[in-house]
């Protein structure tokens, strides 16, 4: 079993930054990769990031360039840097982590006012 809890959510203004964590923790050597999900209202959740436990990227089109997501290995760790936010950004925020079985956390809201 994995257990994961995000942190840093909040309210911001367009053109603001926040930084979201990822607390793992558990059986995390069956885990190799990592990812943010985000769900808005009324709309599915969608990806935001990946990154595999050795440290491969990949991300959504419409983040591209203005998130950066990363991890810290030693610390079970996983993290979102957003910057640039933009009132489209406002969502729900999702910690995944994937191996035998797929694990969420329960969410952190990031708001972003225009």
């Amino acid at each position: 079993q994995v257990q994961l809890v995000e942190s840093g959510g909040g309210l911001v203004q367009a053109g603001g930054s926040l930084r979201l964590s990822c607390g793992a923790s558990g059986s995390m050597f069956s885990i190799y990769l990592m990812g943010w999900y985000r769900q808005a209202p009324g709309k599915q959740r969608e990806l935001v990031a990946t990154i595999t436990a050795g440290g491969i990227t990949n991300y959504a089109d419409y983040v591209k360039g203005r998130f950066t997501i990363s991890r810290d290995n030693a610390k079970n760790t996983c993290y979102l840097q957003m910057n640039n936010l933009n009132p489209e950004d406002t969502a729900v925020y999702y910690c995944n982590a994937a191996g035998p079985n797929y694990y969420w956390g329960q969410g952190t809201q990031v708001t972003v006012s225009s």
